[in-house]
This record gives C-alpha cells, structure tokens and sequence, in this order.
C-alpha cells in the first residue's frame, strides 16, 4: 500500500490562525499556504499506509483520556542560530503540550519515534527564510497574545504537493468540540469549530 507522511497537531483556532498564517506568508515563508498554523505534538512522520487504522485508534484512546487545557500564546522566540526558526511563545499550556505528545508517541504505540530536537511546543512563524526576514518577523509579533481552550487536536497528511490536509479530529474526553477550521484544511469539521473557545488577541 506504500507509505504516507503524518503530523498530529493542536489547530490554533480562529481569528489567530488565519491572522498568523497570512503574517507568515507575509514575512516570505513560501510554505506558510500549505500549513495551517498549529502547536506540534508529532513532527512529519513517514509510516506504512496499512497501519492508519492503528494510528487513529491510538490517537482516539490518547484523546479520550485528555482532559481541555488553556493555551496562551505570548510574544516571540528563536531556534537560532540552531534551526533557522521564529515562533510564538506558549506561555502557558505548554506543559499539557508537552504530556501530550509524550502519550501520543507512547514508546509501545504506533507512532513512536525519536525527535531531533528535544520538544518545545510552539507556533511557528517564519522558517527558512533570510535572516532580515526573520528579524522582521521575531520583531512584528514581539506583542502578540492570544489564549483559548484547547479541546483536541487532529491528525493530518501531507499531500505530494506539499499541503498538509486534516484527516480526522480528536476531541478530548467524551465531549462535542473539536479542532478548527483554518484554510487548506477539510470543511467536515466546520460545525464543531463554533464551539471553539476563542477569547482575545491584543
């Protein structure tokens, strides 16, 4: 059946996500259309295309068990000069974020795999792009706040083309709300976006 490239992520939900996704195209990261702005908890991940039943069980018993959390996002950091990166900083939730990911990539589950990094989560705003352009980014957002609830996440494929495309959301515990829609993603989660709590940006 071949292989499929995955990513399991935390959607920030609107208005900031399309808000940082133009910034992002803005600053010149031709990518930033193809990649709806999330907080990673698996980075791309090459696996056999059979084995997608097991993953969106496993996915589906890592939510079941969660319980919703409050992000904050707050100002802006750098990978650099390590990973030519600018994000914006999660100033709190991060370590809900962080046991997360850790039961996602459980070592006894199907997506374990080791990390390149030590995880940070983030939102990131520019990457790869010159150094003045990312300056200018690390600059812009320097004020940049925005918090919400966060009450799942979603598992996405990244097509041939380079666009990465919700496959299925996950919503914590037993409860209605999922991840929200942003643009490149599919519209089957629009009613479920309504019930995102989405509460200031200054």
């Amino acid at each position: 059946m071949g292989t499929v490239t995955l990513g399991v992520s935390i959607a920030v939900p609107e208005p900031y996500g399309s808000s940082l996704q133009q910034l992002r195209a803005g600053f010149g990261d031709a990518a930033a259309h193809g990649i709806p702005t999330h907080v990673t908890l698996v980075p791309p991940t090459e696996v056999a295309a059979d084995r997608l039943p097991e993953i969106r069980a496993h996915l589906a018993a890592v939510a079941a068990g969660s319980r919703p959390f409050v992000m904050r996002l707050a100002g802006t950091g750098t990978f650099r000069p390590l990973s030519p990166v600018v994000f914006v900083q999660i100033a709190e939730g991060g370590a809900d974020c962080t046991r997360l990911q850790g039961r996602v990539r459980d070592p006894q589950g199907p997506l374990n795999r080791e990390l390149a990094f030590p995880y940070h989560p983030h939102v990131t705003v520019a990457h790869g792009i010159s150094e003045e352009a990312m300056d200018l980014a690390f600059s812009t957002l320097a004020d940049y706040a925005a918090d919400w609830v966060c009450e799942g996440f979603a598992l996405y494929e990244q097509g041939s083309d380079g666009v990465w495309r919700k496959l299925r959301e996950y919503p914590f515990g037993n409860g209605a709300a999922g991840v929200p829609t942003q643009p490149g993603s599919s519209t089957d989660n629009a009613a479920t976006a309504a019930g995102e709590k989405t509460v200031r940006r200054s």
